[in-house]
This record gives C-alpha cells, structure tokens and sequence, in this order.
C-alpha cells in the first residue's frame, strides 16, 4: 500500500468517527431539548401525576426513544455508504495501477516517420551541383533513398502472454481482498495481459460494483456446491429447466434487487448482459482443456456468483425470478 492509499484510507476512517461524533451531539442536544421541556411542563406534569395514563407514558417514551433511532439510523446509513465508496474507489485505484503496468505498444508512428524526416534533411541539406548548361538533362545526383525497412528495422513482435492456469484464472475471478493479497493481483496482471479474459474481468467489475451500490455484496451470496456435469450441460447449450440445479442462489432481497435493476435500470442491463456473453465464452474455453469441476469451481467466485445471480434472475439458470421486461440477447451457447 502506498502513501496515497494509505492517507485515503486514514482520512475516509475519519470521515466515519465524525459521522459517529455528530450522531453523539445530536442525540445530547436531543436529551437536552427534552430535559428543557420536561422541567418547562414542570407544574402539568405534577397535575396530572394524581392518575398518569399507560398510554401517556408509552407515547411520552416513544416521543423521547424515536427521534434518537432515527439518529442513529442515519448515522448507520452514512457510514454504510462512506464505506461502499471507499472500496469502490480502492478497488477502481488496485485495477488503475495493474492498466498502467501493463506493457504498452511501442511508438510504431514515430519510429516510422523519424527516419524519413533524416532522410528528407540529409537530401536537402547537402549542396547540389549547378546544373551545367547541356542539351541533354542532366540526371539528378541526389543520393537514393534507402528503404524503409533498412533504416528503420520493425522490433520484434511481443511474444503473447502465457496461457493461465486453473487456479489463476480461478483467482483472477475472485478479485485481491486487498492490497496485500499479493498473489490474487499477480493473477489479475496476468489476466488482464490477454485481451479476452481483461474484458471479462474490466466487465464483472462493473456489475459487481453495481450490484454493490444497491446494497447486493457477492461475498453475502451463498453458492453451495452444484453438480458439475450441469455445467458441462450448460456450456453444450443446455438452457433453462434443463440446468435448474445451477439456480442456488435463495437469497430473496438479492433476487429482487438484481431483478429491479435489470427492469428499471437500461445501463446496468446492458453492462450485465456484455458481462453474461463474456462469462459463458470463458465457460466454453476453460471447457476445452479442463474438467467439469473446474466449470463449477470457477461459478464460486465473485464473478461466477454474479453470473449465477443474473442467470437465475433471467431464466437462463432455471426458471426465471421477476423477469426483467426489457429484451436482450441471452449469451449463446458455446
């Protein structure tokens, strides 16, 4: 972690004990407020102490205890939320830096042009012969321009990025826990070194911040164990009631929420069905090389538990929760 997370860190923290300090002031000027008032209604209070009601006292403590619930409900809500932002913006900052670490192309447009340019002065900059005054033309002495490949030599094309493993591709898709998981970010890199697999990868971290900016976190989203000959089915093309086992995800809250989103919200549909396509292609890749278990395995991850949660929510996992009104292309069968 470097000296710049590590201040944002220090200084969202702070952020959060201030929210947590004014939740204290307001509810002690609260009390007090109340204390005001209760010693102001001093002489009703004594009047009517002869035969105070059960329904009084129920509605004076309601009166006193909800304002200070509604305090520290949005004390919660602020510090939720500051929370969310500050790893939203951590993981967007951990995904900058492996992008800018990335081997870039090398200047092709300005190796190609410079020779040229050298070669455009050398030819004006030596003297020319005055023309001697002959019937015949006199043939120019300029020297030759040499080709172009001789001046400026093509550097060897960059050998392709090494095919990843299981386990890195299975980490890649599960995303570091932090800074300081070093080897799930040595696997991003690697991910992120292959065209395909940064797509998937640059698109199931947009749906999972999406999803977690309305509260819906994949690390809540229980997956047990599915049968590894359905994903095997479902890479062949098997869709709906046929691979309904895939569809483990019971979380309700989690159902409706993804299904309103996919209903309501056209950015996020579109970002969740290019995500969807680029998961069930992986599928079909990693299906060619390895086993049915690892289909399932890479399902449990980050990403795969988004894929299942929109593919149940869509019917392509079973039958379909709130079907979202909006059509979309579905991903193909691999």
């Amino acid at each position: 972690m470097n000296g710049l997370q590590s201040l944002s860190r220090l200084a969202a923290g702070q952020g959060r004990d201030r929210l947590v300090t004014l939740g204290a002031a307001a509810s002690l000027v609260w009390l007090a407020l109340v204390a005001i008032l209760a010693w102001a209604g001093g002489g009703e209070a004594t009047a009517e102490a002869a035969g105070p009601s059960l329904g009084g006292w129920l509605l004076r403590a309601l009166g006193v205890v909800l304002p200070l619930a509604l305090i520290w409900f949005a004390v919660w809500s602020a510090r939720s939320l500051a929370l969310l932002r500050a790893e939203a913006e951590e993981l967007r900052a951990l995904l900058g830096q492996m992008r800018a670490s990335e081997p870039g192309e090398e200047p092709l447009p300005e190796m190609r042009t410079q020779p040229l340019a050298q070669s455009h002065s050398q030819s004006h900059s030596q003297p020319q012969p005055r023309p001697v005054p002959r019937p015949a033309a006199v043939p120019s002495r300029r020297p030759a321009a040499q080709p172009l490949a001789a001046q400026a030599p093509r550097p060897a094309e960059t050998p392709p990025a090494p095919e990843l493993t299981a386990a890195e591709v299975f980490m890649a898709l599960n995303f570091p826990d932090g800074p300081d998981d070093h080897e799930a970010i040595r696997c991003l890199r690697l991910a992120l070194s292959h065209p395909e697999l940064a797509r998937l990868i640059r698109a199931a971290q947009d749906v999972v911040t999406l999803l977690a900016s309305r509260g819906i976190y994949m690390d809540d989203i229980q997956v047990p164990e599915t049968d590894p000959a359905l994903w095997r089915a479902f890479v062949q093309g098997a869709r709906g009631e046929a691979v309904a086992g895939l569809a483990v995800v019971d979380d309700a809250q989690a159902l409706a929420g993804a299904a309103e989103m996919m209903r309501a919200d056209a950015v996020f549909r579109d970002v969740a069905q290019h995500f969807m396509r680029h998961f069930d292609r992986l599928l079909g890749q990693r299906a060619e090389t390895d086993g049915d278990t690892v289909l399932a395995v890479l399902a449990e991850t980050r990403s795969g538990r988004a894929f299942t949660l929109l593919g149940q929510i869509t019917g392509v996992l079973g039958t379909p929760g709130p079907a979202p009104e909006a059509g979309g292309d579905q991903p193909a069968a691999s």
